[in-house]
């Protein structure tokens, strides 16, 4: 079985038949499911999927694109689902740089810190989303691992010497699609480079698909794709990456 540990179920590209989809995954080898939230609407939604699936989970928090919508009465707010059963991780939250229209960099470095605070307090682990931002991100992740934090580094982008590093911290490293593409060389050297059980499978669905579905909706379904492609660069069995994957993501996620 497979573990995906960030997938978006409750974003509208799943209106159409997001609960057959969903019930379609334990027959075909999806053995649990975290959704990540993206802003206190889909913290909501999150949580409402997990609830309505024994198989799915929820990780609750504010994506750094939409931090604006934050105050501190939000925040508590959000502390109070963090602690809901199903929630099992504070994010994904982070920053990201890349889009001019984002929050300026100042209020997505505050708010990064807030939640890795509130998921200290509440002893959760984090999801981290992280573009064109590598050495702010890295600066105050080497501060939260000094807190105790553990996270995971989603979507995983940059170098497979920066990957090493946040390995020596303790943290997990998120492997989706990318790692299929023919121009995904940065990532497939990452994960040859680092250890099979400090990596995380994910799809980050609807987004990042893997070949030979690449630009088409993503889905769990698809995972084997990436199991595939992460055995062939590891040397290992597809059986081992999937045992291997599903222990780290039940570790980090503490289920």
């Amino acid at each position: 079985m497979i573990f995906d540990t960030h997938a978006h179920y409750d974003d509208h590209q799943f209106d159409d038949d997001r609960y057959s989809l969903i019930e379609s995954m334990t027959g075909n080898g999806i053995g649990a499911v975290v959704n990540n939230a993206a802003d206190l609407e889909s913290v909501r939604s999150s949580l409402e999927l997990a609830h309505k699936y024994d198989f799915i989970y929820a990780a609750v928090g504010v994506h750094p694109e939409n931090v604006n919508e934050l105050d501190d009465e939000k925040l508590e707010w959000l502390r109070d689902q963090s602690r809901d059963p199903k929630a099992v991780a504070i994010g994904e939250i982070g920053l990201d740089y890349y889009y001019p229209e984002n929050p300026d960099r100042d209020t997505q470095i505050m708010w990064f810190k807030r939640q890795l605070q509130l998921a200290a307090e509440e002893d959760l682990p984090v999801v981290v989303h992280s573009r064109d931002a590598a050495a702010d991100t890295m600066e105050i992740m080497k501060e939260a691992a000094a807190k105790g934090i553990v996270a995971d580094i989603h979507c995983y982008s940059y170098s497979p010497e920066q990957a090493l590093e946040y390995v020596k911290l303790g943290f997990y490293i998120g492997v989706g699609g990318v790692v299929t593409f023919k121009n995904g060389r940065k990532l497939k050297e990452t994960v040859e480079k680092i250890p099979l059980d400090r990596i995380l499978l994910e799809t980050d669905c609807p987004y990042m698909a893997p070949e030979p579905f690449r630009g088409k909706r993503n889905s769990s379904l698809y995972l084997p794709y990436v199991v595939k492609e992460i055995a062939r660069i590891k040397g290992v069995t597809e059986q081992e990456v999937m045992d291997v994957t599903m222990d780290n993501a039940k570790k980090f996620y503490r289920i």
